[in-house]
């Protein structure tokens, strides 16, 4: 069984990157194409200006910017930009901060009214239950039951009005 050999075609793109495509071939003229739709192509990103180092570029931080005269105007104007922005940065955080540790104040201060309140009711509803206690209590007391009614059941009258 023959494998089928594959040329390497390479193309540059407008982004600095080579793609090199691949077509399959059989390799004599007499065995059947490896695939009857047509050639394969398989495209491989390749850097079209490989660096020495093979590494990655540097980041943006790392790259050497031309020094920039601190007597110049440009220099003065971005510092006194950034001394501004620091600022606002700043005072932005301490109002937040503040208004944070007011509200925990306020917080802390509802939740100490609301813990009164808790007290507040629950004597009050323990005074309601004993009242209400006391009150089923004298109720109980106080019925009395109705005439004839001593016993468990009415008791038979033995008596008879007949005289036998």
């Amino acid at each position: 069984m023959s494998r089928p050999s594959q040329a390497k075609l390479t193309t540059s793109d407008t982004n600095g990157v080579s793609v090199i495509q691949s077509q399959a071939r059989a390799s004599s003229p007499s065995s059947p194409p490896a695939n009857a739709a047509g050639p394969q192509r398989v495209p491989h990103l390749v850097p079209a200006h490989p660096s020495a180092g093979g590494g990655k570029a540097p980041a943006p931080s790392k790259m050497k910017k031309p020094h920039a005269d601190k007597d110049s105007d440009e220099y003065r104007q971005r510092r006194e930009r950034n001394n501004l922005a620091v600022k606002k940065s700043r005072m932005r955080s301490k109002q937040k901060a503040q208004d944070t540790q007011q509200r925990v104040n306020e917080l802390k201060e509802e939740n100490e009214r609301l813990e009164a309140k808790i007290k507040l009711l629950s004597k009050e509803l323990s005074v309601l239950k004993d009242l209400f206690l006391e009150h089923a209590h004298n109720l109980a007391d106080n019925v009395q039951p109705p005439p004839g009614a001593e016993g468990s059941s009415p008791a038979p009258n033995n008596t008879s009005t007949n005289g036998q």
